[in-house]
């Protein structure tokens, strides 16, 4: 199972935006400085978070994205699944044809691995990884690099 860049940005992202909920509004600009993942990749993976209900957006001064409801209500499956990623180790994508059109002799095993993938993705909700020591530290370290850099520019 190999969980493509797509869906570790969404998460990245998604959790950006949940440690810095108190804050208001987010723009993509500070998601994008502060994880290093580019702006227009960025907008593509909003466009289809939003789509799916799971942030909200504000246009003008201030304005940028939030989460739409509380960062404990958002588990990590949502946000995958919302950027059209597929939590599956099967070959076949689970239609049974993965062995000259035929079910292989290890599908059941993928299947049920592709479950259990789900499950504890769908186990854990942004709030919880807020609320990780290592996650604080490192937003408390990327916050204090975004500050400095601004210092700097003016």
């Amino acid at each position: 199972m190999r969980l493509t860049t797509k869906g570790r940005y969404a998460v990245t992202a998604m959790l950006d935006l949940a440690v810095h909920y108190n804050e208001g509004s987010i723009t993509l600009s500070d998601i994008s400085k502060r994880q290093g993942i580019s702006l227009s990749y960025l907008e593509q993976l909003f466009s289809r978070l939003r789509k799916n209900g799971l942030v909200d957006s504000a246009r003008g001064p201030g304005g940028g994205y939030r989460l739409s409801r509380a960062a404990a209500e958002i588990c990590v499956a949502d946000v995958i699944t919302a950027v059209d990623e597929k939590v599956d180790a099967m070959r076949c994508e689970g239609k049974g044809n993965c062995q000259d059109n035929d079910q292989c002799l290890t599908h059941e095993l993928w299947c049920d691995l592709s479950g259990q993938i789900y499950s504890f993705l769908k186990s854990i909700d942004l709030g919880q990884l807020v609320d990780r020591k290592g996650v604080k530290d490192v937003a408390a370290r990327q916050q204090g690099k975004l500050q400095s850099e601004r210092a700097v520019n003016f």
